[in-house]
């Protein structure tokens, strides 16, 4: 999915998101440019930027929707973070170096679980050869008797232990054969595995409260005793699961991961920074989430221009991380960001507001359309719900009036329509015989009159 052409991924993005072309178009030219940077001469590589973008919109017309199926797209390292996590250095709360901290330790963890799948077939191969050392323990050195016996019965002794091993082998290869068949499956054994845990803790440093795994074997050196592990009595096919990731933990070149996870993070990353709003308050230097909103955005300057963040794992460098924001912008405007972060983001594109045509289609087209939702949720319970296109039509009608009386929170609108008008069938779809009901528009008036006309009441539930 990396190589996909513009069009190609905004037809993907089509599937699941209605409408907001304009930003599918820019985020789909961004994602291509990765792809032609990774071709150009290596001269001229370094020298070209990602331009970020900001996607500016009201809430709940599929801003992070946009992000969140982007990531399923493309194979880059994508991170999603709230902006309003982040304080300036100096105050109690996460820095905005912890995102290329987080962004490298989930990439170094999805390497590694595709090495593990890699190697999973020799790793399970080693697995059964341990389980069978367990079901057939070899014979070691000779028996007392053996080791007292005169040196003329030598010939027959060593004639015996050949005649063992080839039974044991012939006796192991039964046992092999029985194992791939599940015919042991079954069996109780008791395995010995290793005590991966890594106590965690939290340390104030230079850069903020951040979770760091500290090996304690390594710091006390002979102090702890290492290679810790502990017994479980299981049954041979869990045993064999169990030791197979173990094994395949083994075979996996952690250094490489993390080398060839850097390097991925460098070229090819995407971090999606929502709720950008939030930071862009006047009254820096207030209380508690409020505090140091402009500190944040000058603590963003290095990070989105290009910069060296040190992590645990090395460092990482952010000249080629692609930064897309997105933010409602209510009460605030883009224009209120510092001019600095304002020129870190060339590229702006504007969200509409979404209609009563749009929530029609977001109720029935998309491959996860709420209405298919909840036709699937019902089936489970053996009925099969229909909705009447007139019925439709009625709840896209009632999300669009609701919407422009009270707070417009787009297509979210939909989510508490559709609990509110399908409340009493899901409670009483167990015990109900009716097994096939249809959902017309005397049902949405019937079941939403009482919001329509009590406007308090609607605020209060809608």
């Amino acid at each position: 999915m990396t190589d996909l052409k513009p069009q190609q991924i905004v037809a993907e993005l089509d599937r699941y998101i209605i409408g907001q072309q304009n930003a599918k178009k820019s985020v789909a030219i961004a994602l291509r440019n990765r792809w032609r940077r990774r071709h150009v001469e290596p001269d001229l590589r370094d020298e070209i930027a990602p331009k970020n973008i900001i996607l500016i919109g009201p809430t709940g017309v599929g801003k992070t929707e946009i992000a969140r199926r982007l990531a399923r797209l493309t194979d880059s390292p994508f991170f999603k973070v709230e902006a309003s996590k982040f304080t300036e250095v100096g105050y109690m709360g996460r820095d905005v170096e912890s995102m290329i901290r987080d962004l490298l330790e989930m990439t170094i963890n999805q390497l590694k679980i595709r090495e593990q799948e890699a190697v999973q077939p020799k790793a399970k191969e080693m697995a059964e050869e341990r389980v069978l050392d367990m079901l057939l323990p070899e014979t070691g050195a000779s028996t007392p008797v053996q080791r007292q016996q005169p040196h003329a019965a030598a010939t027959d002794s060593e004639s015996g232990t050949a005649r063992q091993g080839t039974s044991a082998s012939a006796t192991r290869e039964k046992l092999r054969r029985m194992l791939k068949d599940g015919k042991l499956d079954h069996r109780p054994v008791e395995i010995e595995t290793q005590d991966k845990s890594t106590p965690m803790m939290e340390i104030f440093s230079n850069t903020g409260m951040e979770e760091m795994g500290i090996n304690f074997k390594d710091m006390l050196g002979g102090l702890m005793p290492r290679g810790s592990s502990r017994k479980r009595r299981t049954t041979v096919a869990e045993a064999i699961e169990i030791l197979t990731q173990e094994e395949a933990q083994q075979l996996v070149d952690m250094d490489k991961v993390t080398k060839d996870a850097i390097e991925k993070v460098e070229q090819s990353g995407i971090i999606f920074l929502d709720e950008i709003d939030k930071i862009t308050g006047k009254q820096g230097g207030g209380q508690g989430p409020d505090v140091s909103r402009e500190g944040v955005q000058r603590d963003l300057l290095p990070i989105v221009e290009g910069s060296t963040v040190t992590t645990k794992r090395g460092p990482v460098q952010t000249d080629h991380i692609l930064f897309m924001a997105s933010g409602a912008f209510h009460t605030t405007r883009p224009s209120d960001l510092i001019p600095e972060l304002q020129g870190r983001f060339p590229i702006r594109v504007e969200l509409d507001s979404l209609g009563k045509g749009d929530f029609v289609r977001i109720l029935t087209e998309p491959q996860n359309a709420l209405l298919l939702q909840y036709i699937a949720l019902l089936r489970t319970e053996g009925i099969d719900l229909s909705f009447a296109d007139e019925a439709v039509d009625e709840i896209a009608g009632f999300a669009e009036t609701v919407n422009n009386e009270t707070e417009n929170i787009g297509a979210r609108r939909l989510h508490t329509l559709m609990e509110h008008l399908l409340a009493d069938l899901l409670f009483e779809a167990p015990d109900t015989e009716e097994k096939k009901i249809e959902i017309d528009r005397a049902f949405v008036n019937e079941k939403l009159r009482d919001v329509r006309q009590d406007q308090d009441l609607s605020r209060y539930i809608l």
